[in-house]
């Protein structure tokens, strides 16, 4: 992840440096967790970079919980890339098991860790795909969102390495 993070802080260097960090945090995949990375590596002051991120991040998600089965049910009957569409309902549900047993905490805890393949956007994706009622799957994910923050603040930071010292 830190390659693509160093890719678009080097290839967006027309724009600033926060909207940089705004851009990466919608981006799937990268999401928050990249955004904080790049805000580190840009010197951006971490409290400027928490709500930019934060905000980066959440602003596809109640779009995704809202809209993404109808989208998908439209593509899918019209055939606009229906191997890919199923393709991410698979890989999600791959991934649903505590989501679908635990539900808010497992939401919470599968966007509030960061490990590969979690993050906002997966877990609304899960979240709308289960049919988790809309404002438990918000505070879900919100409270995940700032669960990463914290864990990744201490990454990208390196606030472990002040704390310990």
């Amino acid at each position: 992840m830190s390659s693509i993070v160093k890719w678009f802080t080097e290839n967006l260097s027309n724009i600033s440096p926060l909207a940089v960090v705004f851009i990466i945090s919608m981006i799937p995949i990268l999401e928050l967790r990249g955004g904080l990375l790049a805000a580190s590596l840009l010197k951006i002051p971490i409290m400027k970079a928490i709500p930019i991120c934060i905000l980066g991040n959440i602003i596809p998600i109640p779009f995704i919980l809202l809209f993404i089965n109808q989208i998908f049910k439209f593509m899918k009957e019209k055939n606009i890339l229906r191997g890919f569409v199923e393709k991410l309902e698979n890989r999600a549900m791959r991934k649903s098991d505590n989501i679908q047993k635990y539900e808010f905490v497992g939401l919470l805890l599968f966007v509030g860790i960061p490990l590969p393949g979690t993050g906002g956007w997966t877990g609304s994706l899960i979240a709308s795909l289960l049919k988790i009622d809309i404002k438990k799957s918000s505070i879900a994910i919100f409270c995940g969102l700032i669960m990463a923050t914290v864990i990744m603040s201490i990454v990208s930071y390196g606030l472990l390495g002040a704390l310990v010292n």
